[in-house]
């Protein structure tokens, strides 16, 4: 007898299985739980009742004519990839309900949509220089935001593992530390010199014993808390890059994550191999590495271009 339970219920269920069985990351479930409620609130009026077997290609179909079309109250759409990642968490509950024995439709049914072509963004040593040249450092917002930039060129670190980093975990004699990162994955990060003396700076400003390496320096503080929520978040690390981004007027919209890649076209191009990249990064699969390849694909295009045909 087919199993039946409310839709709701079930989501839920599959969010336990992504944290315990899975291992996936907070951020991971709480997008996949964004991406399936608005499947559930789409599907409420359409559908009746709300159950597994009531999701049918006819039902996909029209909620991906929704996505296509949908704009919030400020007008925005949704991209194509954004799009994409709604299947794609879509296609995983499916998964797992046919797993747990519960009659649906097959994911392998539902096509992803084609994703749209973006280039690498990424920043030459002159725009790095510029960026990194933009905090004041003689006040302690300043020197603080220039010792998280540093870091990020330095380590190629995800926001989400810069945030979460305690002072107390770092070896500045050392120059390194651990972090785990996305899937739970440990890893070793290497701090440069120049990183290290920045981070040392900063630190020697702070009269606080707070174990978060970066504290935001505004607000309310709350001496009961331990410092826990005077650590900065991932959107205001973002923020703080875009204001420097805005300020050294550079051609290219780079964010935290726009200085990861820096980080990884920075090693390529000056000659370390794909693999080490990999392990710095902290990629499961050297797929995802080789998306960096066509910088140094592009430095022997012009080194092709300048010598070939010179030595005659």
């Amino acid at each position: 007898m087919p199993k039946t339970t409310a839709l709701s219920e079930l989501i839920d269920e599959f969010l336990e299985y992504l944290e315990i069985e899975k291992n996936c990351s907070p951020l991971t479930i709480r997008d996949y739980r964004h991406y399936l409620t608005r499947f559930l609130n789409w599907l409420s009026p359409n559908q009746s009742p709300l159950s597994p077997k009531n999701i049918d290609l006819e039902a996909i179909k029209k909620y991906r004519l929704y996505l296509s079309r949908y704009a919030d109250d400020a007008g925005r759409t949704l991209s194509r990839s954004t799009q994409g990642y709604h299947v794609i968490a879509l296609r995983s509950f499916l998964r797992w309900l046919i797993k747990n024995d519960y009659q649906t439709l097959a994911p392998e049914k539902i096509d992803l949509p084609k994703s749209e072509s973006r280039s690498l963004k990424f920043l030459d040593a002159s725009q790095l220089e510029r960026l990194l040249a933009q905090p004041e450092i003689s006040n302690p917002q300043g020197l603080r935001n220039k010792a998280i930039l540093e870091t990020l060129f330095s380590t190629g670190l995800r926001v989400s593992e810069l945030v979460k980093l305690d002072r107390d975990k770092i070896n500045l004699e050392r120059r390194e530390f651990g972090v785990i990162g996305k899937g739970g994955r440990s890893r070793i990060v290497f701090l440069s010199e120049r990183a290290a003396d920045w981070i040392k700076r900063y630190l020697a400003e702070r009269d606080d014993s707070w174990p978060p390496l970066f504290v935001r320096l505004a607000g309310a503080i709350d001496p009961a808390v331990a410092g826990e929520k005077m650590r900065l978040t991932a959107r205001s690390v973002q923020r703080i890059v875009e204001k420097y981004v805005k300020k050294a007027r550079l051609p290219v919209k780079i964010t935290p994550h726009g200085l990861r890649h820096t980080f990884a076209t920075d090693l390529l191009i000056a000659g370390a191999d794909i693999r080490s990249v990999q392990e710095m990064l902290g990629h499961k699969n050297i797929s995802t590495t080789q998306i960096y390849t066509h910088v140094t694909n592009k430095q022997l295009r012009e080194i092709h271009e300048t010598f070939h045909g010179k030595g005659k």
